[in-house]
């Protein structure tokens, strides 16, 4: 036995490995292949995919001015105010604050993520959401009637009601009311979102670009000082190259079965990239590139956060807070529901009653942590579709989670570091957890129509909409509206108009409606010692219906076995000899 596996037995058999249930620990309900060392791995591949965030947050929201004043007056986006020195100096600061405020919120959620909910799920400030949030909501350096500070109270405002529907268990009984089919389909579109995260320049390789006529185009091409591209240089940029090397080398890896291949190669092509005088450098010979060097060589430094903590106006007199509140809502209900049960059942650990293990203490950990991200001044925090990576490096419990955690605690000492990860040496590792994800559509049911073409709607529109949560609209809104004009004409003409496959349609939902699985689990508590009854985990119930099948399965593969053994042997048919 090594050392390695001595380690994970003894974590194992501690009362750290029955807390989160690893392999071998004799905890209820113990993740099947689940072990300490792998789980580091995990978490630390989980850490690099997501460490773009501390710096591309921080450019965004910095965007919108935050608590910065000109002192010229008028307008923030005014010549005046773009060239006040005083101005400059305040944005300046607010981004080395939303640099710690990041990771501290990630570091925090995160954390309460995998000791709470036991899951192998990062969590930070939402790609998109934070967009909406700076040039929707505020504006582009505060050029909406809507002040930074408003729209932060906004943001807590949410994160209150979002644990009150955890608690009472809405959310949860909201994402099992999802057809089984978009379900599928939510992790087949969350793949290709990854993918086309992964294939564009801003936090992935640059393969995609943009295009006036057709929207997106085949780029990999050089650019100039602005970013924009040099005609005729199309698939000649060093760095869409450096990150195709990558994804070459993770491919590789895994076809040869190395562990912790995508950690490989995202540290490979970041260490060639952080060599200067080369065509695919991260740091160029530009003021840009020369800005980011600097940083990237103090290697340990802190910056405790002066402008944004605490920074909240609960005078919510403007009808646009309200507006943007219930977008705030609807958007993060669906993004966070999408992405936790697209994790879930890639990581395999989704029961076949649409439920996972953890979902309620999954969601209060979101919905406190938005209200908790609110206080350092950052936009809602969601649970993060990069942590797939860490799924496939084999993390299956909290301790992914929690080591998370851990680097971004040092990342707030070490952000120099950490904030230099080029985007085309994440890119090819999104790209690879998108593929493996996508073959989620096998289980989707292609033979009837009112499963179909919601599925797929749902599939199409995260990518395109660059939204989880527009593409889960669709394909509820669909099937709601197929599915529902099918049964309003069946009502109508009393069954005579029906159609012919209605029999290949799949169940909307794998349970009826009774108070044990509409409850909370420590509402059905409550209603098991009122009554007098004594309380039985659901999940328990149906693992143990799972374990039975499984030994049946392998009990009826035995039993097939042993026959064509005996036919070989001898035990079969005798057939008569020709001669």
């Amino acid at each position: 036995m090594s050392f390695f596996d001595r380690l994970n037995r003894s974590v194992a058999e501690s009362f750290v490995g029955k807390h989160f249930r690893l392999e071998g620990s004799g905890a209820r309900r113990e993740r099947i292949g689940s072990k300490f060392t792998i789980e580091l791995r995990a978490g630390l591949t989980t850490f690099v995919t997501m460490a773009y965030i501390i710096s591309v947050n921080s450019l965004i929201v910095t965007d919108s001015g935050g608590t910065c004043v000109c002192n010229n007056g008028g307008n923030t986006t005014d010549v005046g105010c773009l060239t006040d020195p005083g101005y400059a100096d305040c944005l300046a600061i607010l981004k080395l604050d939303m640099i710690t405020a990041t990771a501290a919120i990630a570091c925090f959620s995160t954390f309460l993520m995998g000791l709470f909910a036991n899951l192998p799920i990062g969590l930070a400030p939402g790609m998109g959401l934070n967009a909406y949030f700076t040039y929707t909501v505020v504006g582009f350096h505060g050029s909406n009637k809507i002040k930074y500070e408003t729209a932060l109270a906004a943001v807590f405002i949410e994160g209150i009601l979002f644990i009150l529907l955890s608690l009472f268990g809405v959310r949860q009984w909201l994402a099992r009311l999802i057809p089984q089919s978009i379900k599928i389909a939510t992790g087949a579109g969350i793949g290709l979102y990854l993918a086309f995260i992964g294939l564009q320049s801003s936090a992935g390789i640059g393969l995609i670009g943009g295009d006036s006529s057709t929207l997106v185009t085949l780029s990999g091409c050089v650019v100039d000082a602005t970013g924009a591209c040099i005609d005729g240089t199309h698939m000649r940029g060093p760095d869409t190259w450096m990150g195709i090397f990558g994804l070459v080398i993770i491919a590789v890896c895994l076809l040869f079965r190395v562990k912790g291949a995508v950690l490989v190669g995202i540290l490979i092509v970041s260490v060639l990239s952080w060599i200067r005088p080369t065509s695919f450098t991260y740091f160029p010979y530009t003021d840009a590139g020369n800005a980011n060097f600097d940083y990237f060589k103090k290697v340990v430094t802190f910056h405790p956060i002066k402008s944004t903590m605490g920074k909240m106006n609960f005078q919510l007199d403007n009808s646009e807070i309200w507006i943007a509140l219930i977008t705030f809502l609807y958007v993060d209900i669906m993004d966070t529901t999408g992405t936790l049960y697209s994790m879930a059942k890639f990581g395999g650990y989704m029961y076949k009653n649409g439920d996972f293990d953890g979902s309620t203490a999954a969601f209060l950990c979101d919905a406190t942590s938005i209200s908790v991200g609110a206080c350092f001044g950052v936009p809602p925090v969601t649970a993060f579709i990069e942590s797939g990576a860490g799924i496939t490096e084999g993390g299956k419990t909290g301790l992914t989670s929690i080591t998370t955690a851990i680097l971004f605690f040092i990342s707030l000492f070490f952000s120099p570091i950490f904030a230099s990860f080029p985007p085309w040496a994440t890119g090819p590792a999104l790209i690879v957890v998108g593929s493996m994800m996508v073959k989620s559509v096998r289980s989707i049911n292609w033979d009837y129509v009112g499963d179909a073409i919601p599925a797929f709607l749902t599939i199409a529109l995260m990518p395109l909409s660059y939204s989880i949560a527009y593409g889960l609209i669709a394909g509820v809104g669909s099937y709601a509206a197929i599915n529902g004009s099918v049964y309003l004409l069946e009502l109508v003409s009393g069954g005579r108009i029906t159609p012919e496959d209605k029999d290949l349609r799949e169940p909307w939902i794998n349970e009826s409606f009774t108070w044990q699985n509409v409850l909370p689990q420590w509402m059905q508590k409550l209603v098991c010692k009122a009554r007098g009854e004594i309380y039985v985990d659901p999940l328990d119930v149906i693992e143990e219906e799972e374990r039975l099948e499984r030994e049946a399965a392998a009990a009826a593969e035995e039993h097939e076995s042993k026959i064509d053994m005996s036919g070989h042997h001898g035990g079969g048919i005798h057939e008569i000899p020709k001669y």
